[in-house]
Parts: C-alpha cells; sequence; structure tokens
C-alpha cells in the first residue's frame, strides 16, 4: 500500500510545484504591466520576447521588468531563509531578522551616514549588506551551540544595535534623511541600484538551500540520529547559517527590510511540503516571489496619488494570512 501512494503523492508535490511557477509568471506579467501607464499583458510578453523600441516597450524593459526581478529575488530569498532559520532553530516562529541582520544593516548605514561614507544608494548597499553579515557572524559564533542560545543571542543584538543606531540619529538629524529611505522596506526606485552582486550571490545561496535541505531533512529527526546516519551536525548548522545570512542580508540591503515574508511562507507551504525539507524549500523559492509582487501591486494601485511602501502591504497581508494559517491548519501548523 504504501508503495503505491508515494508515486502519486510525488507527483501531486511536482503538479503543485508546476502549478505555483505558472501563477508566479502570470503575476510577474500583470505586476510589470500595472503602473502609472499601464501595459496590457501581450504587450508584455511581446516586449520581453520581441523588443521594438517602442514607449511601452521600453518601460516594461528599464524599469518594469527590472523592479518584477527584484521582486522574486527578494521574496525567494526571504521566503527561503525563512523555512531555513525555522528549520535549523527549530522555532515555528522564527524569521530571517532574528539572526540580527536587518538590525545589523540598519545600524551599519546609520554609522556611515554619521561619518558621511555612504555617498548614494551604492554606498547604503555597501555599508548594509556588511552590516548584516557581521551581525549575523557575531549572533552565529555566540549562539550556534544551541537553538535557543542563537534565538536570544540575535535578540539581544538586535536591541543594542537598534538602540544605538537611535541614538545616533537622534544626535545626528542629518543621518535620518539618508536612513529614511532605506528604512521603509520598498521595491520604488531600488532597480536602479547596482545589483548585479546581490542578485547573483541569492541565486547562488537558493541553490545552496535545494542542496543543502536533503541534510536538513536528517537533522530534523534529531541531533543524535543526524549524527548516528553520518551527518555532520556542526557543519551542517554553521552552512544553513551562512545561507540565511546571505539570502537575508542581500535582499535586506536592496530593499530595506521587509516583514513577514520569512514568517509566513514557510507556514503556507509547510502542508503540502509533507515534513520533507527539500519540498519545503522548493515550494518558498516560487510561493516567496508570488507573495511579494502580489504585495508590490497592492503598493501601486491602493494610493492613486503615490505608492505604499511594499512592506506595509505585507504587513497587512502577512498578519491574516497567519491567522488563517492557524484556522486552517489548527494550531499544530504553528
Amino acid at each position: 500500500m504504501s508503495g503505491v501512494k508515494a508515486p502519486g503523492r510525488g507527483t501531486s508535490r511536482v503538479a503543485l510545484l508546476v502549478g505555483g511557477l505558472v501563477l508566479l509568471a502570470v503575476v510577474a506579467v500583470v505586476s510589470i504591466g500595472i503602473g502609472a501607464r499601464s501595459v496590457p499583458p501581450a504587450e508584455v510578453v511581446r516586449a520581453l520576447l520581441d523588443f521594438r523600441g517602442t514607449d511601452d516597450h521600453v518601460i516594461v524593459r528599464d524599469v518594469r521588468a527590472p523592479r518584477a526581478l527584484l521582486a522574486v529575488a527578494v521574496g525567494a530569498a526571504l521566503a527561503v531563509a525563512g523555512a531555513l532559520i525555522q528549520t535549523l532553530a527549530r522555532n515555528p516562529l522564527a524569521e530571517p531578522g532574528i539572526l540580527g541582520v536587518t538590525a545589523g544593516a540598519g545600524f551599519a548605514i546609520t554609522l556611515g551616514s554619521a561619518l558621511g561614507l555612504t555617498g548614494g544608494q551604492a554606498g547604503e548597499l555597501g555599508f548594509s549588506v556588511v552590516g548584516s553579515v557581521l551581525a549575523a557572524l557575531l549572533v552565529a559564533a555566540v549562539g550556534r551551540r544551541s537553538p535557543l542560545r542563537l534565538v536570544l543571542t540575535g535578540v539581544a543584538l538586535t536591541a543594542v544595535l537598534s538602540g544605538v543606531a537611535m541614538g545616533l540619529r537622534l544626535m545626528v538629524p542629518d543621518v535620518f534623511d539618508a536612513y529614511r529611505f532605506w528604512s521603509v522596506g520598498s521595491l520604488a526606485a531600488r532597480e536602479q541600484a547596482p545589483l548585479a552582486w546581490p542578485l547573483t550571490a541569492i541565486g547562488v545561496c537558493l541553490v545552496g538551500a535545494l542542496l543543502l535541505s536533503r541534510t536538513l531533512n536528517v537533522l530534523t529527526l534529531g541531533e543524535s540520529v543526524a549524527n548516528t546516519l553520518g551527518a555532520s551536525v556542526g557543519r551542517v548548522r554553521i552552512a544553513a547559517l551562512a545561507l540565511i545570512t546571505v539570502l537575508s542580508g542581500a535582499a535586506t540591503a536592496v530593499a530595506g527590510p521587509i516583514l513577514f515574508v520569512g514568517l509566513i511562507v514557510p507556514h503556507l507551504v509547510r502542508r503540502p511540503a509533507g515534513g520533507s525539507v527539500p519540498w519545503l524549500i522548493a515550494y518558498t523559492m516560487v510561493v516567496g516571489p508570488i507573495l511579494l509582487l502580489v504585495a508590490d501591486i497592492g503598493s501601486r494601485v491602493l494610493l492613486p496619488t503615490g505608492e505604499v511602501p511594499v512592506a506595509i502591504v505585507t504587513a497587512f497581508l502577512g498578519g491574516p494570512m497567519l491567522i488563517w494559517a492557524v484556522r486552517r491548519h489548527g494550531a499544530g501548523a504553528l
């Protein structure tokens, strides 16, 4: 009986993943077409496949397609980082910011602005990457031996860095202007920043997460069982922490702090994943971009006079979605 059910379950998982990819493509096309100047979906596809140099095609190629690509990369990075940290910490309420990534990036930007070293978007991007990586490395070094210690260290460092950064902004008011643009997570105008390195890093780490997911699957059985099966728990934990740091750090650096994506997406896909970490990673890699693209569409249509930062929209979406997940699947989903 079990031998008959397994293939059917695997087929349904593949079908669900393919359906998610199709939905992602549709949402991306819709997202590219929506804005101050609407572009029909057929014209969006034509601009991507057969560029003619018209005004609509230029808007699609130079502005909206890069923004959609950024949303896909950031959504996937935050969602996968959330799945990894929840698996590693064995805490279903964990999210990427628990490693101090957001606080480290904010502190670095504040310090760089106070010293006059940021110098525009490129400078902010560089400082936020360095700050997020250093903060995560410190948290990992102190709390790597225990999931509970890891969480407590991240919370403590976040509180310290946030407090110091706030003090700097209060003492040097000009610093607030530089910090304000980054502090509210948004995709608007971020596609004009140098993104080659962050997007490459995200792509490499997404592949790394898929490769590591099988070993993490063994780790969910417990450290003693994992050691018995030949898994190096310490190395796996360090590799997972490195992936979480780069994924969440790069995403936060290019788009600012965007909450709820890394928290809610793993819960939405955990049931169809059926306890399999590889499928959990694969599903989050698709659903995360869909969620962020939908939020980005909402950020452009909610107000007739301008855009709402996408982080505000994800907060409004994330709360009800988390409540829905609890009501739909029961408290056991959490």
